[in-house]
């Protein structure tokens, strides 16, 4: 991403238009089109809260699943990964390289919720072949952010 303004509304999408121009010495009324049109052209989908799930009370559950699939003829991994990405549990579909094809990022309220998620949806689709679930167990950064702010004081003890 090369675009300055761009860059600063990944960081803090929660500058006014004033702010924005202010910090990239640009016009107003410039940042204004620039971001309506980047809106109306679909560049910048949306705008969300980067939410320490450790502070939210009953927040759920969130998985990694590697998926691996067969490509289909003509449409190789794009019609698939769409069909897995229009479940409501999916937050995140990415076409990978590696020992998987696509990475999903799952949401449920439990661990039974995306294991049924799993076993009832995603991996009953044809096309997969296989997947491989793990499970987020704490968040130390997201999206530029990092959740912990205190770092350990001094060096740790050696012991024998």
């Amino acid at each position: 991403m090369n675009d300055p303004l761009l860059k600063l509304l990944r960081s803090k999408a929660r500058y006014t238009n004033e702010e924005l121009a202010e910090t990239l010495s640009l016009d107003t009324a410039e940042v204004s089109e620039r971001i309506a049109a980047w809106e109306k052209d679909g560049t910048i989908l949306g705008y969300q809260a980067v939410i320490d799930e450790e502070k939210v009370e009953n927040s759920g559950v969130s998985a990694f699943i590697e998926v691996k699939v067969t490509p289909e003829r003509g449409g190789g991994f794009d019609r698939l990964a769409l069909r897995v990405a229009k479940f409501d549990q999916v937050v995140s579909c990415y076409l990978a390289s590696g020992g998987y094809d696509l990475m999903v990022v799952v949401e449920g309220s439990d661990l039974r919720e995306v294991a049924r998620f799993v076993s009832e949806k995603l991996s009953t689709l044809d096309g997969v072949l296989s997947t491989a679930t793990h499970f987020r167990l704490k968040a130390y950064k997201e999206k530029g952010f990092i959740f912990e702010s205190e770092e350990p004081e001094g060096r740790l003890p050696v012991t024998p």
